[in-house]
Parts: C-alpha cells; structure tokens; sequence
C-alpha cells in the first residue's frame, strides 16, 4: 500500500466483522482491497443500486465480478430513486443509501461499516459548506465515525489524497469503473473538483492538512455550543418556555431553539427564519402576542407560554 494509505488502515480500529460501501468506483476499491488485506475474512460488501442512471446494472455486475476475485460476500440493495416534492434527489439519495446500507449490515450480521470518501472530498465538502454560507456543523465537514440507524460508519480515508488512491490502485493493476456523472459539472461538487481543487494545489499544497484541522476545530467548537444548549434546554425543562428563553442572551437563544428544532423535529430553520423568531420572542410581552413562523416543512407556533413545533397534515389532493 502507499504511505497514506498504510498508515490509515494500521490506524483505523473498527469493530468486526465489518463491510465496505462498494460502489465500484476507485475510492470504494482501494478500500475494499485494503479492508481484505488488514482484516482478512472479515470483510463484506455492501452495493446499493439507485436506479439513477442507465449504467447502474453495469456497476453492479462489475461488483460481483470484484468480490468473486476476492472471495468477499456481495450484498445488494434496490432502491427507489423517487424524493418528496420539494426534496433534493440527492439528499433524498443520500439518506435513502444510508437507511439501506445500515438494514445490509444488520441483516448480515455486520458490527461497522466503512465508507469511501477521501481527504479530496472531505475538502469539496468544506468548500460547498461555505458557498452555502452554512454554519459550525457544515465547516466541520464529515467526521471520520458516526452511528446512524443503528449502525456504526467508519471513513478511515479521510486523511488520503485522492490521488494516492488512483496511483496505488494503478500500481496494483486492479481495476474499478468511473461513474461519468463525475464529470458532469453542471453539479457544484464537480465545478469544485475539476476547477478549484487543482488552483488550491498550485497555491496552498498543503490545503488538503490545514482544511481538515480547520474542519476539526469546527467541529470540535459545535460540540461546545451543542453542551451549551443541551444545558440550556434542561433549564427550561425541556420545554420552550418563552420567559425562559427571553432570560438567556439573543445567541444563546438562537443556539438553543437550533438545538431543540434540530433534535427534536429534524428542522434546521434557515438565517431569516431564526432572525424572525427570535424577533417574536423579544417582542412577545404580552398574552395576545401570536407566534406563528414557517420553518424547515413546519411551522414554530406560541402555545399559552412556550413555543411548539408544529408539521401541517399531508394534503388529500
């Protein structure tokens, strides 16, 4: 193996048995090839086809063909690449594969499951949390371990170049397939890729290291203000009390009502509607003061002293 790439795998620890998110891309490859040679026997693969592209039965019959030669056992999930009106395809992809990818494990006996992305993207998606003007969970980019319905995902590239990853892959002559939406850049992460990255290379050779020591210290900042609200919800008693609420300072509040939006209606209101209703809540000195602001698919309503989060029934049409 590369440099890099030895030096991830010797320090990655995952619980076992484990599987590979396998695509059949080159990312996906080199991990399963390094899964296989540091854990031997205790490695699976996990496919999902979306369906989204007329390629997709051709990824997965090279799949198969892959894992046969690696005497690994191929699991594979179908989706539906349909997303709710209003929803992004992508991110209804995205959450789609993960539900898929964790109901695999399980099913299969798997304890961890390790994913593919790289110190390139972990890049790409720092820079796409700028574009979007997001916030201290977007700067802190992907963290390298996280649990999700019910299941344990690893990324133990996070701190390998893209690069090492196709050189190594050549050097061992071990083919992959190469996903041609990937060059379409009509998509933002593509744009990135192929006209960003390579002007960070020239200016900042080391961007892919201080990127992700900054995406550190983003992330390690969120995990202060999320005590911080945490703390300041049990105060309130878990309940949105407006008197509550007006005793703490205009950015705490902020950071509280994200925190209860967020975790307990998986709501992340946008700038204007936080401003709004943080506006309201100043304002809200007497009994006749409504609340009623749209965020995230709801609505943040006043009920007698405390705020509720409420989500508008399913039209019958």
């Amino acid at each position: 193996m590369s440099p890099d790439l030895r030096t991830a795998m010797e320090q990655a620890a995952p619980p076992l048995p484990l599987a590979v998110a396998f695509s059949g891309g080159a990312d996906s490859t080199c991990l399963l090839h390094a899964a296989v040679r540091s854990w031997p026997g205790q490695v699976q693969a996990l496919h999902v086809h979306h369906g989204l592209q007329a390629a997709a039965d051709d990824f997965l019959a090279h799949c198969r063909r892959a894992c046969d030669r690696l005497a690994v056992p191929l699991h594979v999930a179908r989706l539906d690449a349909s997303h709710a009106r209003g929803e992004s395809p992508e991110d209804a992809a995205r959450q789609a594969r993960y539900l898929a990818l964790a109901d695999l494990a399980i099913r299969h006996g798997v304890r961890t499951v390790l994913l593919a992305q790289h110190a390139d993207d972990q890049v790409e998606t720092m820079l796409l949390a700028l574009s979007r003007g997001a916030g201290l969970p977007g700067l802190a980019a992907m963290p390298a371990s996280f649990e999700r319905h019910g299941m344990r995902f690893e990324r133990p590239l996070l701190a390998v170049p893209a690069r090492a990853i196709r050189e190594w892959l050549a050097v061992e002559g071990i083919e992959f397939v190469d996903d041609p939406t990937n060059a379409d850049t009509r998509f933002t992460r593509n744009r990135i890729r192929h006209a960003l990255m390579p002007a960070l290379e020239a200016a900042f050779p080391s961007f892919r290291d201080t990127f992700a020591r900054s995406a550190r210290h983003a992330a390690q900042a969120q995990q202060v203000l999320r005590s911080v609200a945490e703390d300041d919800l049990r105060a309130l008693d878990g309940r949105m009390s407006i008197d509550g609420l007006q005793r703490l300072p205009r950015e705490r509040q902020a950071n509280v009502l994200r925190h209860w939006l967020r975790s307990a209606h998986a709501a992340s209101p946008s700038e204007a509607q936080l401003a709004e209703l943080l506006d309201q809540v100043a304002a809200c000195v007497t009994r006749g003061h409504s609340i009623r602001i749209a965020v995230a698919s709801g609505r943040v309503e006043r009920e007698g002293a405390v705020l509720r989060f409420v989500v508008p029934a399913p039209s019958r049409e």
